[in-house]
């Protein structure tokens, strides 16, 4: 009764077209109702609970990063770097949207504004050189799903807090489901591309791939330090988010001179923007997550769940099936604040690693990002790009495969993240 009470509420509020954040008060209030136990001290206690937690922190200062990295000017540099190296080969630019795309993830952890960044720069080089459109923007969409799943990882810090698994592990985990995406991609865009007439980027000396080096270097840097950082156990998650915001500043007014004074207000704005949404969104999620408990829906789900709990690869698919389809009509970040505490318990119950079904959950959610009808970043792909969300869609869907089978390569055989994660932390 209340499982049913609970998403029929949810989904009957977000039809209507109320926000997420609100979306799941309401929820909540239903299943208080139903339980004949409203309180409204209860609810903003919760509320105010939700969004009271120090590993918090780390969002709004990575986001702020993110923002100081955009407006200094090391976007270009990483771009300009990437060229360097790869951009000479046949389908040069893909490589170089790939390997940016990897290098971006190490910097911002946000899928949006990776695409974006990325998006804004090289699709109109890629047209111009002879490219799809559709398919340079679903390349740049696919690559742009990297950033949530390599450290930092907002995704994975939202997954963190509300299921208490160690954020730190949870980065070490993403290193290498991060690189397969990455390699699944550079394999598909090879297939893809071998028999286009494009035009190929002259090769650059070795003087030139030096001074692209030098002058990305200081953005090279920095996803070393907070990995080394993490790992050496100099800082927390958290502290490693403000030292990536203090980083980008002092690249961007000092180093590089592209982010002046004036510009700051805007980057801090910008921020304080994204940065509200996302804590609206986990303090209204802790309410429904108590409420979630108290009225014992992890037990309801696990009967459901049962006759597959014995077998722990067939229940990740079925948990990766129902979290995909979720994922076609919900964005990344309620997602999994409105699931974890529903699917911890039977993951739990189930003797399966917290920190390897944090990694699966997480690129899952990620991979959601590029699914209609909501598709996150396939709006901003199809917005920088100048192309049509139909287009961008069957541009995509080569590279969406790919990504799948990753997801699936991963959990049917959880040592290729296991083993190198003993390694890592």
């Amino acid at each position: 009764m209340t499982l049913a009470v609970f998403t029929v509420s949810l989904l009957g509020v977000m039809a209507l077209g109320v926000p997420i954040a609100f979306a799941l008060l309401i929820s909540g209030l239903a299943l208080m109702l139903v339980m004949s136990n409203f309180d409204t001290q209860i609810l903003a206690s919760n509320l105010f609970d939700g969004a009271d937690n120090f590993a918090l922190m780390a969002i709004p200062f990575f986001i702020l990063a993110g923002e100081l990295m955009n407006a200094g000017g090391i976007s270009k540099r990483i771009i300009n770097f990437a060229m360097a190296f790869v951009g000479h080969f046949r389908g040069g630019l893909g490589y170089v949207a790939i390997i940016g795309s990897v290098i971006f993830a190490g910097l911002s952890g946000s899928a949006a504004a990776d695409t974006a960044a990325l998006g804004a720069i090289l699709i109109p080089m890629m047209v111009k050189a002879g490219y799809n459109r559709s398919r340079s923007a679903g390349l740049i969409a696919a690559g742009g799903i990297i950033a949530p799943v390599i450290p930092p990882s907002i995704p994975m810090i939202i997954f963190g807090v509300t299921s208490g698994v160690s954020i730190s592990k949870l980065f070490m985990a993403g290193i290498i489901p991060g690189l397969f995406l990455a390699v699944a991609l550079i394999i598909t865009w090879t297939w893809i591309v071998r028999k286009d007439k494009v035009e190929v980027q002259p090769r650059k000396s070795p003087k030139e791939m030096w001074q692209a080096t030098r002058a990305a270097i200081w953005a090279l840097l920095l996803p070393a330090i907070i990995i080394g950082g993490l790992r050496g156990g100099i800082f927390t998650p958290t502290e490693a988010a403000a030292v990536a915001a203090v980083y980008a500043l002092v690249i961007g007014l000092v180093v590089y001179r592209e982010l002046k004074l004036q510009q700051l207000y805007k980057v801090l704005i910008a921020a304080g923007k994204t940065t509200s949404v996302v804590m609206l969104l986990a303090a209204s999620a802790m309410v429904s997550a108590w409420l979630i408990t108290v009225a014992n829906i992890p037990d309801q789900v696990s009967v459901l769940l049962t006759p597959f709990i014995a077998n722990k690869v067939l229940l990740l698919l079925v948990i990766n099936a129902l979290v995909f389809i979720v994922g076609t009509a919900m964005d990344l970040t309620p997602t999994i604040l409105i699931l974890t505490p529903v699917l911890m318990p039977i993951i739990q119950h189930a003797g399966i690693d917290p920190v390897f079904f944090g990694m699966l959950f997480v690129l899952n959610n990620c991979i959601g990002l590029l699914t209609p009808p909501v598709g996150t970043v396939l709006n901003v792909a199809a917005g920088v790009g100048k192309v049509g969300m139909d287009d961008v869609m069957k541009g995509v869907m080569p590279f969406l495969i790919a990504e799948v089978l990753v997801l699936l390569l991963l959990t049917m055989f959880p040592q290729i993240v296991m083993v190198p994660l003993g390694w890592l932390h």
